[in-house]
């Protein structure tokens, strides 16, 4: 099928382009960073920026050898920007750049690929080329943006896209690398080498499982298609490989020279291979784990998920090395789309460590299904009843979540979060949660109602009023959880900032949050719930030694501030310090100690028998 005319695939893209601003930019630095992980990625690209030193990321005065360093450039490129603190107060705005980018990015890729290529749309159950000729698939443009908003209303992008982890960024290049992969295989006149240096990108935003990922992906896609051999061709990945090497080796050798074995069996050691052959932090799930974040992930319209996977693996076969009919390389990508989400799903139901941030880059295969299924037509006197009843379970589930929204007066008492004191009253007072399920209710309506119409005009009816959803609910109710559950913190670290003495040590004991370093801009001492605490704080105020951090005695520096919540207070270990309150927010405290008393009690725990163990290896010590 011929490309869309170059005007109209420039509209399609700048409408593309505005649903993507909507959905990952609107508000995007209005709120602060949310605890744990996003300061800590925060904190060492503002670092780098302040420091000008951009080869190790580093956090609270320890070097941070978690991810590579992409998203730690991109992030401190926006710190390094003046006038922090006019446009971006919170620091929010530069830490979430390159997720926000990463998922209009990707948008714009799916959009533009169904553009240029547009997918025929075979008989159901019958490849093209079994004796009938394929119709076209209605309106392209349509099929386009129905691909970009399904993936950019997965409820994993809404979270992660617009959040200051790597995993956005990650997938993103990944789906980058891949949609460029299947390009350069439909078209012979793409050139061959342009996936390989994203990839090599891909590798320095979170590790060779970019490589892994790829390489699986291409391999069933192969053995699907019975033509390993063309698709090894048009890729010639032993070049292709030379040139990701080019791109993303050098940081790693030069970090490897810089940090030696800590780097190594840190990064590769605990980071990669341990995650993949090991639980570790206590991430244990079951095998089955990733089928219902499969399902939810597409939600309301997984079963057109579904319906997409069937359909474009096709039909398998008994007795062949190839289980189904090869398909024209230019009208494969339904294809190359499944082999891309089931190398995903095989991969990491293998690992042992199982997140539900580890299924994001499959959410670009997914939108891809799901608007190839929406352009079938399932409506038509040639659909099989369970592709109607697909549309009809789809309509059921956004209808479902809108009188669940409704309903929230019932379930809302049932929120008891201890560090948002509140929230169900401030939420059953609010306009947001009925707007919310206005939002979803009407999306099924419009669905209903476009239900006979022979285009996949109908799931985009249904996406738009979700696509509202998002700045008029979804951004409000984000403002309102950081308001109650981040503004303290950031009171405390303002509290820190005008309380703290000279080289005065800072402690944070109880409910940990990484937020507070980044907000007060000083290295904090961070202490869990356990009778070692006071143990383990007194030893670490002695003998640790970090960047801005120098050890020593009560008779050197004989206060120290601590930030502790109000139920960790209320602990015997910390009762009878005889603190002085200098500050309250929310259910923080903060303290100032006098070192002398924090010693006495530590003595007396260790007499007990309690001994120190701060200074065990822990690959997650921040």
């Amino acid at each position: 099928m011929p490309a869309l005319p170059r005007p109209q695939r420039r509209r399609v893209l700048l409408i593309t382009l505005l649903l993507g601003l909507v959905l990952f930019a609107w508000q995007l630095g209005s709120t602060g960073l949310v605890d744990e992980t996003p300061p800590l990625f925060a904190a060492s690209a503002r670092a780098m920026a302040d420091t000008g030193d951009w080869l190790i990321p580093r956090v609270n005065g320890l070097p941070r050898y978690d991810k590579p360093p992409l998203v730690y450039w991109l992030m401190g490129l926006v710190y390094a920007l003046p006038g922090q603190e006019q446009w971006n107060p919170l620091g929010t705005w530069a830490a979430r750049f390159p997720s926000a980018l990463a998922a209009i990015g990707v948008m714009l890729a799916l959009a533009q690929t169904l553009l240029r290529w547009p997918q025929p749309l075979a008989p159901s159950g019958r490849p093209e080329g079994q004796g009938q000729e394929p119709a076209s698939g209605p309106r392209p443009g349509v099929t386009a943006l129905t691909a970009a908003l399904a993936f950019g209303l997965s409820p994993l992008m809404l979270a992660w896209g617009r959040t200051a982890v790597s995993d956005s960024l990650f997938s993103g290049l990944v789906a980058l690398t891949l949609l460029l992969c299947w390009q350069a295989y439909a078209d012979p006149v793409r050139p061959w080498w342009r996936p390989w240096p994203v990839l090599g990108l891909a590798v320095l935003a979170k590790g060779p499982v970019a490589v892994v990922l790829v390489a699986l992906t291409l391999l069933l896609f192969g053995w699907l298609q019975a033509d390993l051999v063309g698709l090894w061709r048009r890729l010639r990945p032993l070049r292709g490989l030379v040139l990701t090497a080019l791109v993303a080796l050098p940081w790693y050798l030069l970090a490897l020279h810089s940090e030696g074995r800590p780097f190594w069996d840190s990064f590769f050691g605990y980071h990669n291979l341990q995650r993949f052959t090991e639980v570790v932090n206590r991430h244990l799930q079951p095998w089955w784990f990733f089928l219902p974040v499969l399902l939810v992930a597409s939600l309301p319209v997984s079963p057109l998920l579904l319906v997409g996977l069937a359909r474009a693996i096709g039909p398998l076969r008994r007795r062949s090395w190839c289980p189904t009919v090869p398909l024209p390389p230019a009208a494969s990508l339904g294809r190359f789309a499944a082999c891309w989400l089931l190398a995903v799903l095989l991969f990491f139901t293998a690992a042992a460590t199982k997140l539900p941030s580890y299924w994001l880059p499959a959410t670009p295969a997914a939108a891809l299904l799901i608007a190839l299924a929406a352009q079938a037509g399932w409506a038509d006197a040639t659909g099989r009843p369970w592709e109607r009843w697909a549309w009809g379970l789809s309509l059921a589930l956004a209808a479902l979540l809108g009188v669940a929204f409704l309903l929230a007066p019932l379930w809302l008492p049932l929120i008891r979060d201890p560090e948002m004191p509140g929230l169900a009253e401030e939420l059953q007072a609010s306009p947001l949660v009925p707007l919310v399920a206005g939002c979803w209710l009407l999306a099924a309506l419009l669905g209903w109602l476009w239900r006979r119409h022979r285009s996949p005009l109908r799931l985009l009816m249904l996406q738009l009023p979700l696509a509202v959803f998002v700045p008029a609910g979804l951004v409000p109710l984000w403002s309102v959880g950081d308001r109650l559950r981040g503004e303290p913190v950031r009171r405390m670290a303002a509290a820190v900032q005008r309380q703290g003495r000279p080289g005065e040590p800072v402690a944070m004991v109880g409910i940990l949050k990484p937020s507070l370093l980044y907000y007060a801009r000083r290295v904090v001492i961070y202490q869990g719930v356990g009778a070692l605490g006071p143990v383990n704080l007194a030893d670490r105020l002695r003998r640790e030694h970090r960047d801005g951090q120098v050890p020593s005695t009560p008779e050197q520096q004989p206060t120290l501030l601590m930030v502790i919540d109000h139920t960790t207070a209320r602990a015997p270990v910390w009762q009878n310090l005889g603190p002085t309150v200098i500050a309250r927010a929310g259910v923080y405290r903060l303290w100032r100690l006098d070192r002398r008393r924090l010693e006495a009690s530590a003595d007396r725990l260790r007499l007990q028998g309690l001994s120190p163990d701060w200074d065990r290896p822990r690959p997650e010590r921040y």
